[in-house]
């Protein structure tokens, strides 16, 4: 969890530092060539909720939505999915997606990290089937319960490497597999 120093808090005169809490919302995000699913976390970190679509109308125009989505929802991570092979090997938009995470980042000013999505859209289309989504239904909310799955996987990760490493906050996490 991230933690920040509230110097306000401290009483006048006290050496102390006081920390408190930060809430961390992070923003996952499935791209897709027609539409880019959305999923949200709760300011705690733990939970994914897939939160719709955007249509994609050009890069410009998408980063601007997203740019405005991550001020209105108080996002201060995303992480975007990033298509690789199951031999690891970067599948077909996978740089398109790496540079898309770049420029995302530099627009909106929040880090941005990219994980490997592989079976993500299988899982996605499994976990709704399983609750009676028929494929034709599927379609209005299958990049976002990807993009949901994404997010899960990468607070996941963040945390299981919190806990084994109390400094990795202070480090990039490197989720995908770069040995390609």
């Amino acid at each position: 969890m991230a933690r920040s120093v509230n110097s306000a808090c401290c009483p006048r005169g006290s050496n102390e530092i006081a920390t408190v809490e930060s809430p961390m919302r992070t923003l996952g995000l499935d791209l897709g060539s027609k539409r880019i699913g959305l999923a949200i976390s709760d300011e705690d970190g733990i939970f994914a909720f897939p939160s719709g679509k955007l249509d994609r109308v050009g890069r410009q125009q998408d980063l601007a939505a997203l740019v405005r989505l991550i001020a209105e929802q108080g996002i201060s991570r995303a992480v975007i999915g990033v298509p690789l092979h199951m031999n690891g090997r970067p599948g077909k938009g996978a740089e398109a997606a790496r540079s898309f995470a770049r420029d995302l980042a530099e627009s909106s000013g929040i880090a941005v990290d990219t994980l490997d999505e592989r079976l993500t859209t299988v899982e996605a289309q499994r976990a709704l089937r399983s609750v009676g989504r028929s494929a034709r239904k599927q379609k209005d909310v299958i990049d976002s319960v990807a993009a949901a799955i994404i997010l899960s996987t990468y607070l996941e990760l963040r945390k299981h490497d919190s806990a084994s490493d109390p400094e990795s906050d202070e480090r990039a996490l490197e989720l995908e597999d770069h040995d390609s």
